[in-house]
């Protein structure tokens, strides 16, 4: 195919008709967790309904995820935006009767109803909705993830066609740079000069990575955007390879995510029968091909030469660095690796401009952020805001406060590797540097709320066995380190430890924070040490006195 074959299948009348602001559409949520709740059955009797009442000429779309997660299976009626929750296939029958028939919401059932006086009928005037900024999750929930033909009525790979035949190389580059977007795995480095690093080494084989091996306990961004948005991903991993002069990338993906690894899979299928991946794109003589490699679930693949070494074939365990990926990395190529998120804001930032993404957010934390709330708050699911909303929008007015009208304590921002921010910095802005300041991180973009229930030195004992278990084992610090403060934590649990116990943790979290060889280690007291910064009384109301024996051995 070449541009002109692209330009006419995607200004065709037939494609226009089927995308019209008054075509009648019903979207039924079928992310992960919608189908856990029953939205496959869902869609089946929603279908039938259809079709018994003559409505044939309306479509029913399977999407993925549209974020309220906990209060699934959903259901969204087009033109109007009007989210239906918790439906069943006992309740589809009356909502299509009273939203298609009789032209009328059933408010009982309509998004949040049980927490608003009167809830939206159009779910996007909702708090939850409008306080968000979707970039890239946009169009998550929206289009059928695989058929390609919704990703083209969104303005898919019309980025990719502006990139080939408007855009050199460098000129890519320039505007993922002119963006300021930052990688949004968790370490945050500027992913344009990421790009530049690997264009700059020149090589006959360069490889591009998208690392969708999220594994941090209350994650589920990447999974989301992989289930809902396949095309965006494939789409932001060519425009890489153009830019930097690769021609092959991989899809890591965790095997704990296999409807992930079957819509990206199909997404791969079509994008290569329309064209726009493999040999030639859109006649061009930029060539690009894609393979999905499936993680075993070893949180440490998360870490750059991990993930090379897994996708290589051998144990999935960290390399000193330098040298660094961008330089040798992939079978000793240069190999540009991105998370998910990060490439679904590619496409938007060719099309758009990298000052229109930079003029959103902060000023040292460009554009959107995607977060998976979860915990003990009343809406629980995936949000995108953009960088600099207070911590405390989200959870009030986004996440609807805490459950049972609890009480807020703290939110664990970054998973294993971050830390929990308490409730009188809940007016912090979410951003690289103000979680930084708090001994906290945004990581990859989990958020767990907790309420005054919560034992915050259980929540740091949980985290450190999490690291224990993950650990891959090649360095002492992390292997010993630990295993060390985990056992430590578990005395302060039972009240066994005494104040020497709490000095010891202290003087581990140093060495381990500063000796591990990679970012797991590195990271793992991150959760001790913010709980003592922040809730020391926790850990001091429950040590015992010091023998004096003790304390002449520790001396």
């Amino acid at each position: 195919m070449n541009r002109v074959d692209f330009k006419n299948i995607i200004h065709a009348e037939e494609l226009k008709a089927k995308n019209a602001p008054t075509k009648h559409k019903i979207f039924v949520c079928c992310g992960a967790g919608c189908i856990s709740s029953g939205a496959d059955n869902v869609m089946k009797k929603l279908q039938e309904e259809i079709k018994n009442r003559g409505l044939e000429d309306i479509e029913v779309v399977p999407t993925g995820c549209m974020g309220p997660c906990n209060q699934g299976p959903l259901v969204k009626f087009k033109p109007g935006n009007t989210v239906y929750q918790k439906i069943d296939c006992v309740n589809i029958g009356e909502v299509v009767k009273s939203q298609i028939v009789d032209k009328k919401p059933l408010e009982d059932l309509l998004l949040f109803s049980e927490h608003r006086e009167k809830p939206f009928v159009n779910a996007e005037e909702d708090p939850y909705f409008k306080k968000q900024l979707k970039i890239a999750l946009k169009d998550c929930g929206d289009v059928h993830p695989e058929k390609i033909e919704d990703y083209l009525l969104h303005d898919g790979y019309k980025a990719l066609d502006k990139a080939l035949f408007e855009m050199s190389p460098e000129d890519v580059i320039s505007e993922i740079k002119q963006s300021r977007l930052r990688g949004r795995g968790g370490a945050g480095y500027p992913t344009g000069l990421k790009w530049e690093t690997v264009y700059r080494h020149v090589n006959d084989q360069k490889y591009i990575i998208c690392n969708g091996d999220e594994g941090d306990p209350g994650a589920f961004m990447d999974r989301s955007v992989l289930e809902g948005n396949p095309h965006r991903i494939l789409e932001g991993m060519t425009i890489a390879g153009y830019a930097v002069g690769a021609n092959k990338g991989y899809a890591y993906i965790r095997g704990e995510y296999p409807l992930a690894i079957k819509r990206f899979e199909a997404a791969i299928k079509a994008a290569k029968k329309l064209g726009v991946l493999g040999k030639n794109i859109l006649g061009t003589n930029f060539s690009f091909d894609v393979e999905v490699r499936i993680g075993a679930g070893a949180f440490v693949c998360g870490e750059e030469t991990a993930l090379i070494a897994s996708i290589e074939g051998r144990r999935g365990t960290p390399s000193p660095r330098p040298p660094y990926p961008a330089e040798s990395g992939l079978w000793g190529k240069p190999t540009l690796i991105n998370n998910v998120e990060t490439m679904a804001s590619i496409a938007p930032i060719i099309l758009k401009g990298g000052e229109w993404y930079s003029e959103i957010g902060t000023a040292k934390s460009a554009g959107t952020k995607v977060f998976a709330l979860a915990g003990k708050i009343n809406y629980a699911g995936l949000i995108e805001v953009p960088m600099g909303t207070t911590l405390r929008e989200i959870v009030f007015d986004i996440g609807g406060g805490i459950q049972g009208d609890g009480q807020f304590k703290a939110a664990q921002t970054g998973g294993p590797s971050g830390g929990c921010i308490p409730a009188e910095h809940l007016d912090v802005k979410m951003d690289y540097e103000e979680l930084m300041k708090l001994g906290s991180i945004m990581g990859s973009g989990g958020l767990i709320v907790m309420d005054e229930n919560s034992d915050m030195v259980d929540v740091a004992r949980f985290f450190m066995e999490f690291c224990v278990d993950e650990s891959c084992g090649k360095c002492v610090p992390c292997r010993v380190g630990t295993k060390m403060m985990h056992d430590l934590l578990q005395k302060v649990c039972e009240n066994k430890a005494t104040q020497l116990d709490i000095e010891r943790l202290e003087e581990l979290a140093v060495y381990v924070k500063e000796c591990s060889l990679c970012g797991l280690g590195g990271s793992a007291p991150n959760p001790l040490l913010s709980t003592l910064r922040h809730f020391r009384h926790e850990y001091d109301t429950r040590v015992q006195p010091v023998r004096k024996s003790e304390n002449l051995v520790h001396q």
